[in-house]
């Protein structure tokens, strides 16, 4: 399969080499930038070089097409792809916002054309081995996760709301979001409660942020989002989850659970390393290219698809909404 690939900074290429590492092939790179362009062509071995997705579609040199550009262009980028009958998939966050989202969504189900959203942890070994151990902890009540650089951040664009549309939140703690959501088996968000802010540097966007999800099946998700964190209690996307019968936790992962007749509680490993060599492995971009690949090849509806990131942008645009208004903002069920 011949993928393009829009964007040629940090996650292009990760994704270049999970195309690789999956039998595929980088037909082509779009990016404006000329010699970032070279030199990731140069890197991927890709003969194709283009400086406008208009210039890629209309030289129709691709199957498929991976979007890592900065977030303002993922909808359009996307958008004219899946007007052109080419599979997307999209960086998150999904778009800069849910009315793009929600276009994006509507464009991919109108042209019958595969549109996946890199929510990359869904693939992640760990999340998958605790994903199938939760029937143990029993129903689960609440969850705590955690989307936090601590004495880091990103420069350049992320920083700027009219490029990223939001800081921390958008960028980290939407995979603390999605990651209970996942764990949780996709609920539906009912209400957000937020208090967002920014306190270490000097920019337009957000670089801390505390979120409270309720979601329609009782349960109710605490988010921790940051940039340039002083202290966090997990990696990226470490998850706590307290069932009725038990309690489960990402990173390290594990269960654990009481046993009333022993009078004790007994730990389950998951058997995974942790720390890990790489807490994000290129294993696990591997796995959501694979998947990506396979949605198109057997013409299945890829999970996270346009549904599973347009839920994620209604709860971020909700959360700022709450930012600002000090309140609790619902969302709508349709």
């Amino acid at each position: 399969m011949k993928i393009a690939i829009a964007g040629a900074g940090y996650i292009a290429a990760i994704h270049a080499k999970a195309v690789q590492n999956c039998g595929g092939q980088v037909s082509a790179v779009v990016e404006k930038y000329s010699d970032k362009s070279a030199a990731f062509a140069n890197q991927f071995g890709i003969k194709r070089q283009y400086a406008t997705m208009e210039e890629l579609l209309s030289d129709g040199s691709a199957d498929a097409l991976v979007v890592g550009t900065p977030n303002f262009l993922h909808a359009p980028q996307a958008l004219a792809a899946l007007g052109a009958g080419i599979p997307v998939l999209v960086e998150k966050p999904m778009a800069m916002n849910a009315a793009e989202a929600e276009q994006m969504l509507s464009t991919s189900e109108k042209t019958k054309v595969t549109l996946m959203v890199a929510h990359c942890w869904r693939f992640d070994q760990d999340v998958l081995w605790l994903k199938a151990q939760l029937s143990r902890i029993g129903p689960v009540l609440r969850t705590k996760g955690y989307g936090v650089h601590v004495h880091w951040g990103p420069v350049g664009w992320f920083t700027q709301k009219k490029l990223a549309g939001g800081g921390a939140l958008a960028d980290m703690g939407i995979h603390a979001l999605d990651t209970a959501r996942f764990l949780l088996g996709d609920p539906q968000p009912v209400s957000v409660y937020a208090r967002i802010g920014t306190f270490y540097k000097d920019f337009d966007v957000d670089d801390t942020g505390v979120l409270v999800v309720n979601w329609d099946n009782g349960a109710v998700s605490y988010i921790e989002s940051g940039w340039w964190q002083p202290h966090s209690d997990g990696p990226e996307a470490a998850t706590q989850l307290y069932g009725r019968q038990g309690f489960a936790q990402l990173f390290p992962t594990l269960l654990e659970l009481p046993d009333p007749v022993k009078n004790k509680v007994e730990t389950v490993k998951s058997g995974f390393e942790f720390p890990r060599q790489e807490h994000c492995p290129q294993s696990m971009y591997d796995a959501q290219m694979a998947h990506f690949i396979r949605s198109i090849t057997e013409k299945s509806v890829p999970n996270p698809g346009g549904v599973e990131g347009l839920v994620n942008m209604k709860v971020v645009d909700a959360a700022y909404r709450s930012a600002h208004s000090g309140k609790v903002v619902e969302i709508p069920s349709n």
